[in-house]
């Protein structure tokens, strides 16, 4: 039994560890993970801007729960709801946009740069143009440069709320660097 059999294999099969370590799964590319939220947001806020969301259809929807809060809401007062609740998904959308351009602006990097927030502020600035432009062509909506302005303010606050949250993270790291460093002294 000692005699040599080429057509064998010497080596022991593999077990299951140690083929799981070796097939990974396909990962996704970085450019992908980090826009794709971008234009997921960019297409909600397209349908946003259809006949679907007019302000005749939001406030057929909006008013029998209004009423149903308070059913003595008067036409002005549900007028003057309905409009600020509309004013307010316009801020609202373009903040969470700004966000999302931002992250992917930023991509796998860490931190923050004045360059990265600009280019996401200008970019939903412009995007809000094209929206508003967008609208201009749909039969039961109009189009309004406030909304752009409203939209573009949105984006703006967002900017200036990461550019908070940044420069808050970037003081506790160092008040920690600095603590570690009179504990080892």
């Amino acid at each position: 039994m000692a005699e040599t059999q080429p057509w064998r294999n010497p080596r022991p099969a593999p077990h299951l560890p140690e083929i799981q370590a070796r097939l990974r799964p396909p990962r996704v590319p970085a450019w992908l993970r980090a826009w794709w939220p971008v234009v997921l947001w960019a297409c909600f806020i397209f349908t946003m801007s259809t006949d679907t969301f007019s302000s005749e259809h939001t406030g057929s929807v909006l008013r029998p729960i209004l009423r149903w809060l308070d059913p003595s809401l008067t036409a002005n007062q549900f007028e003057l709801i309905h409009h600020l609740v509309r004013k307010c998904a316009h801020f609202t959308e373009y903040f969470i946009f700004c966000l999302l351009l931002y992250r992917g602006v930023r991509g796998d990097r860490e931190g923050w740069r004045w360059t990265w927030g600009i280019v996401a502020f200008f970019s939903a600035a412009g995007y809000s143009v094209l929206d508003e432009i967008h609208q201009a062509f749909v039969a039961s909506r109009t189009a309004s440069p406030y909304d752009s302005l409203l939209d573009s303010i949105g984006a703006l606050a967002a900017l200036i709320v990461l550019w908070m949250w940044f420069r808050r993270r970037y003081r506790e790291g160092e008040a920690e660097i600095s603590a570690s460093d009179v504990t080892s002294v």
